[in-house]
């Protein structure tokens, strides 16, 4: 019997046991595609990493994604906690880390900047890997049912609900108020029948609700419900975040702007998260899309296989 280590890192908060919980193998060699997933099941989280050298040596890692039922091409929270997790390393596969990293994913390669404070490394930034992609709309009844709450919640002022994605896709919606936010419960039966109608290529449906907060408008409060995933709810979504941000930014009426955002979620679980994200749109277009957040170490140990 052999043995692989672990990290659980919280990311998003700088709080431990707040924030979204990762799972990270720093060094998964020798692992099969079915122990992965057989672990990332175990973890039960919403994603697990498993870190490989990269196929390019002009990069740093290869880093596999997995869900408690699949592997996926990207998501934020794994790319920050992973990056973290690998910045406080002495080296990663035989080299130190230094300040920027680039990982391979199945979505395309992922930048990475770390960020320190006073010498410790104390989260990343990630740039998304693929360029705003939009469509399609989903009707409002849809919505309405999954998140089982009344149609008359939904705001469809600034956008109908709506797929995107920037390497994971997710249909958001806005609801008019917090209250309709916290309110939300997620309806199995309804997700099934969504993912008959709208089933994305990469993943299954999967939900991201978020209201306005307060008078700032680029001060969101979310929720992201993936039980399909086996994941009823979720306490931090970067890729839904970076997504939403960018398809926002997409609909000002600026041809040139550079918006930051921030993202709360995670309130109603317990695991408040803080997911900042920065999005350029250049001559009409969304043309970078970063993700940021901090991370604290919550486990180490390891796997007997």
């Amino acid at each position: 019997m052999h043995s692989v280590d672990y990290v659980t890192v919280d990311v998003f908060t700088e709080d431990r046991f707040a924030g979204n919980q990762l799972a990270v193998i720093p060094d998964a060699r020798g692992l099969s595609d079915r122990q992965m997933q057989a672990i990332a099941t175990e973890f039960g989280y919403s994603e697990v990493t498993f870190v490989l050298p990269p196929e390019d040596a002009a990069n740093t890692a290869r880093v596999r994604i997995f869900t408690p039922t699949m592997e996926i091409p990207f998501a934020g929270h794994p790319n920050v906690g992973t990056a973290f997790v690998l910045g406080r390393q002495s080296e990663i596969f035989g080299r130190a880390p230094g300040d920027h990293l680039r990982f391979e994913e199945r979505a395309g390669l992922v930048d990475v900047a770390l960020t320190r404070a006073d010498g410790a490394v104390t989260g990343a930034r990630i740039v998304v890997p693929r360029p705003l992609s939009i469509g399609p709309d989903i009707d409002v009844e849809t919505i309405a049912a999954c998140a089982m709450t009344p149609t008359e919640a939904i705001v469809t002022g600034n956008h109908k609900p709506v797929r995107v994605s920037v390497g994971l896709p997710f249909a958001v919606a806005e609801l008019r108020d917090v209250a309709a936010l916290s309110a939300a419960r997620p309806n199995v039966t309804a997700f099934e029948a969504a993912n008959q109608r709208y089933k994305p290529d990469e993943d299954s449906f999967s939900l991201f609700l978020y209201a306005r907060s307060g008078k700032n408008p680029w001060r969101l409060r979310a929720r992201m419900f993936a039980p399909l995933d086996n994941v009823i709810e979720d306490p931090a979504t970067g890729s839904a975040s970076g997504a939403l941000g960018a398809y926002l930014v997409s609909l000002l009426p600026e041809d040139t702007v550079d918006v930051d955002l921030t993202i709360e979620q995670g309130v109603e679980m317990g695991r408040r998260s803080i997911i900042e994200v920065s999005v350029s749109k250049n001559s009409g277009a969304v043309a970078r899309t970063s993700i940021a957040g901090t991370c604290v170490t919550a486990m180490k140990g390891s796997i007997e296989l």
